[in-house]
């Protein structure tokens, strides 16, 4: 299909001016110029390839930890969805391959499943391995970076690159990862990924285990809300222990419940914010400008985004 004498030929989807909103969490944003839909790793290596190296790319997930702003993405978005890349199969018994597009909670199920233990945490992470991948997303006290073995994906350029995790010796490059960060390049576009469990286990026992978690979430996050994680990184040390908690010191500057617009942070737990129903991207925004700065005249820490903040401020003229 070619939909447009200025973009390459592909077997997925090319919209135009398509709305971002219903791609993310918050369900708020402008659109992109262009959205892509892969069909496989193929389609979009082929694609960038011979897409025009001056028009920009930005990938999504399925938009968990992001605010696309309100007047929307500049050239081609990518968005990673479908059956082949929401793809989990077992490798061996400790070991999975992973589809970027596949759901965190997705992951640690299948792996329980497969009686494979040392996935369950992702099970409170929200959105897709892929996102989860370029942040070191982590809770309950594991982070990606302690489970990933292998790391696939594509350049701008449109060339496969493959990476080791740091549980893994094939010889490769590795990916470094820190706390709420990777060393990926900007424009590296993960695709598959392999993740090493721990032990084997009763399938049912794990179930159990990742029930457990699901159920804590629902009682200390809002997510029944129109949310996203995290919205921002644990401080870093030093600190008193009420300071190296993000919702802790946003909770002490006397943030909770407070609102930009239709933007509110939680009640429920004050290191979210909420789109209570008529939300812009700029009220969100602006809401965790105002609680970063309220933050620091409270206590001089800087508090540090972890929800991504993409596009432009507003549709061109």
């Amino acid at each position: 299909m070619k939909t447009d004498t200025s973009l390459p030929p592909v077997r997925g989807k090319i919209l135009q001016n398509a709305s971002l909103a219903p791609y993310t969490w918050f369900r708020v944003g402008g659109p992109a110029d262009w959205l892509f839909l892969p069909a496989d790793a193929e389609d979009l290596s082929l694609f960038l390839r011979e897409l025009d190296p001056a028009v920009p790319v930005t990938t999504l997930g399925v938009g968990s930890n992001l605010i696309v702003r309100d007047g929307g993405i500049e050239g081609v978005t990518i968005r990673l969805m479908g059956k082949y890349w929401g793809d989990v199969a077992a490798v061996n018994a400790t070991t999975l391959s992973v589809g970027a597009g596949a759901l965190d909670l997705a992951v640690a199920k299948a792996a329980a499943t497969n009686g494979m233990r040392g996935l369950e945490f992702l099970s409170g992470i929200p959105g897709s391995i892929g996102g989860a991948t370029r942040t070191n997303a982590g809770c309950y006290g594991r982070e990606l970076k302690d489970v990933l073995n292998k790391l696939e994906g594509i350049t701008r350029a449109g060339e496969p690159v493959v990476y080791q995790g740091e549980v893994a010796d094939y010889g490769l490059p590795t990916v470094k990862m820190d706390y709420r960060h990777s060393e990926l390049p900007e424009d590296f576009i993960v695709t598959r990924l392999l993740l090493s469990g721990d032990d084997i286990d009763d399938p049912a026992a794990i179930l159990a285990d990742i029930e457990t978690l699901q159920a804590r979430r629902a009682e200390t996050q809002p997510i029944r809300d129109k949310t996203s994680g995290s919205t921002f990184a644990n401080p870093d040390p030093p600190g008193t222990p009420d300071q190296r908690s993000a919702w802790k010191v946003i909770d002490a500057a006397g943030c909770r419940g407070l609102r930009v617009g239709g933007a509110q942070v939680s009640e429920k737990h004050c290191n979210f914010l909420i789109n209570t129903g008529n939300a812009t991207a700029a009220d969100l925004e602006a809401l965790g400008e105002l609680v970063r700065a309220r933050v620091f005249d409270h206590s001089g820490i800087h508090l540090r985004w972890e929800v991504r903040r993409i596009g432009r401020l507003q549709l061109p003229a």
